[in-house]
């Protein structure tokens, strides 16, 4: 049983948790950042191709008091680089701490740099190259007040990077986070879903996969496919079975619009690449103008938010207008928005069921829900 640690945007911890789950893994725990789980290796493959909502999966291949850095090279350098690697692949070490009494995670760094190129030196005669853009092995180390914790990246390019969006917005969101705020949202396929501030279209194309059921990691490559352990007849196992799994393509009812051409224009380009230009609706709208596409169903969207001066006084002026459109022309519907810009919940005028704090990124966001009810949204008060 190998222990592994998958990385998440922060506010998806218990989403990961149930999607691991589901994968069959053990040992499930959340921590801030990601989710702690152990299972048989080809566990970190089936989490690589069928994760949405995973960054990174590493797996847990040290762990050990310290004092100081010596006590870190000493464990580095007993570790067998040399069954995990071959040497002529380029590494690339990054550490983290919490609470750590050490003063220069860079010196932390070098000598788990060090340690590696050490052993591997030492059994092969070869020292491995360090890439610090591209690197074939990633070596991730994570300090705490007393404990060091060392892992093999599994992953590579991260999950998030699905190799579908070929044009980005200005404020582009992280297709993980997209997916969980789908799940955050209740949103399932079937139920009409509309972005109607789309932009290039990543809450789009992440309903449209979950949809047809197509696994994110699918035509990609991942890093333990370098390993020396790769099982290359269970990886291609796990492809077929996803693979077999994905539904006929048919128009969905996912809806998109927004005000921008480019933004529209980007969005199509993403959906093409995609093969999913087909599936779902777009067109050109001002979201203060357009109408519900059903009956009921689930607004999810990720508006523009004001960096300058100007742009703000925009946005203020805004937010009111659009939680009229909601309340006039989307009853029964629910919005979800996300928003960096904490004023959003006094400015439109809505009373939020659920406030859900979220990172895109190093931005702190918010998931704000709004059920739209007949009549007036806030509760009157019984009269005397």
């Amino acid at each position: 049983m190998e222990k592994f640690f998958a990385t998440c945007p922060r506010g998806l911890e218990q989403l990961l948790a149930e999607e691991l789950q589901q994968l069959t893994a053990k040992n499930i725990h959340t921590v801030g950042g990601g989710v702690q789980f152990s299972g048989e290796f080809s566990l970190c493959y089936r989490t690589n191709l069928e994760s949405r909502i995973a960054s990174r999966v590493l797996w847990q291949v040290a762990t050990d008091r310290y004092r100081n850095e010596d006590d870190i090279y000493r464990t580095a350098l007993a570790l067998p680089w040399n069954d995990w690697f071959e040497p002529p692949l380029t590494i690339r070490v990054d550490v983290s701490a919490t609470r750590s009494p050490l003063t220069s995670l860079n010196f932390v760094t070098l000598k788990i740099k060090d340690a590696v190129c050490d052993r591997i030196r030492r059994l092969s005669g070869r020292r491995p190259s360090v890439d610090t853009r591209q690197p074939d092995v990633g070596i991730q180390g994570h300090l705490t007040d007393r404990d060091f914790t060392l892992y093999l990246d599994t992953t590579g390019e991260p999950l998030f990077k699905r190799g579908r969006r070929i044009a980005a917005g200005e404020a582009p969101l992280r297709e993980n986070l997209a997916a969980g705020i789908l799940r955050l949202a209740g949103w399932l396929p079937g139920i009409p879903l509309l972005d109607p501030m789309c932009g290039s279209g990543t809450i789009l194309l992440e309903a449209a996969h979950m949809a047809l059921d197509i696994a994110p990691g699918l035509g990609r490559h991942f890093a333990f496919e370098k390993l020396k352990n790769f099982n290359r007849r269970r990886w291609q196992e796990l492809i077929q079975q996803s693979a077999a799994r994905r539904k006929p393509r048919v128009p969905l009812s996912i809806y998109g619009s927004d005000i921008s051409d480019e933004a529209l224009k980007s969005a199509r380009v993403n959906l093409a690449a995609a093969g999913l230009e087909k599936m779902v609706s777009l067109k050109r709208a001002n979201v203060l103008e357009i109408s519900a596409p059903a009956k009921e169903g689930i607004i999810v969207t990720n508006p523009p938010y004001g960096v300058r001066l100007g742009e703000q006084q925009e946005l203020a002026e805004f937010y009111p207008k659009l939680g009229d459109a909601l309340k006039k022309k989307f009853t029964g519907w629910r919005a979800y928005i996300l928003s960096a810009d904490m004023r959003l919940p006094k400015l439109i005028r809505l009373a939020a069921s659920k406030r859900t704090p979220l990172f895109n990124g190093a931005l702190e966001c918010r998931l704000f829900e709004y059920k739209m009810v007949e009549g007036e949204m806030r509760k009157k008060r019984p009269e005397a």
